[in-house]
């Protein structure tokens, strides 16, 4: 049997909106393939993590205090992070893992946390503590050479800015900032975004176009996953696209 190993980073600290729900249908739909995903989980003060032998890092989403927490623990993790994702490491991340991995994150006391500055971006919270991008969101990202809407949920006060390459075109929702045309960060071996929901089980073809980079990362060949009986997940997609795109 194939075998990916992901690496769950801080489980009991990430995990708002059902989070870690991305992981066990990564597993799911692994399994159906004939595919074994070996779940670790790197957790506050763990020093022993090679984080270059995995094929997935997965971040799920916090609050700010949560953030405030664990800061330290992932700067003192900075160079084998980045030489994981030198080496195409697959990087997952949600909310506050999405900022915990730009330059900084400014909450809204003014409280500045630093983030791993692995890619170029910069959260700054509202100091109106009311003032959050909140509800359903759709956007249209390119996934395998073609267009998909993703869907998801936000709730999240900081304002994402200096985005080189968004994740996806906003549909409906905010996105990185308040009423903003863009959606989370993307790189060859990176999604990073605000949905949660969990993320994955709306669009399983995110899921899937994780696992084929993975795979083929691994063997070297070209990877196309088998098809999976995905009619009640299209369906609930489909009425979930009229009722949020319909105005």
């Amino acid at each position: 049997m194939d075998k990916l190993k992901i690496l769950h980073m801080y489980p009991a600290m990430l995990d708002l909106y059902g989070d870690s729900g991305n992981v066990e249908i990564l597993g799911y739909r692994c399994k159906m393939r004939g595919i074994e995903l070996e779940v670790h989980k790197h957790n506050l003060g763990d020093k022993e993590t090679d984080f270059t032998d995995f094929d997935i890092i997965y971040l799920g989403g916090g609050a700010d205090f949560e953030q405030q927490l664990l800061a330290d623990d992932l700067l003192s993790l900075k160079d084998s992070i980045k030489a994981a994702y030198d080496n195409g490491v697959y990087f997952l991340m949600i909310c506050g893992g999405y900022q915990l991995m730009g330059q900084y994150y400014k909450d809204s006391n003014g409280e500045k946390i630093t983030g791993l500055g692995l890619f170029d971006y910069y959260t700054v919270a509202s100091t109106d503590k009311r003032c959050r991008c909140i509800g359903n969101i759709v956007i249209e990202t390119e996934t395998d050479g073609g267009k998909y809407k993703v869907i998801g949920f936000e709730n999240h006060g900081g304002q994402t800015k200096n985005v080189s390459s968004p994740f996806g075109r906003v549909l409906a929702g905010n996105g990185n900032e308040f009423e903003c045309s863009a959606e989370g960060y993307t790189e060859r071996n990176v999604t990073a975004t605000y949905l949660h929901g969990p993320l994955l089980s709306k669009n399983p073809k995110l899921a899937d176009h994780i696992i084929s980079y993975c795979m083929e990362r691994k063997t070297g060949e070209k990877y196309v996953p088998a098809p999976i009986n995905d009619k009640l997940e299209e369906d609930c997609r489909r009425q979930l696209l009229e009722r949020l795109l319909t105005k």
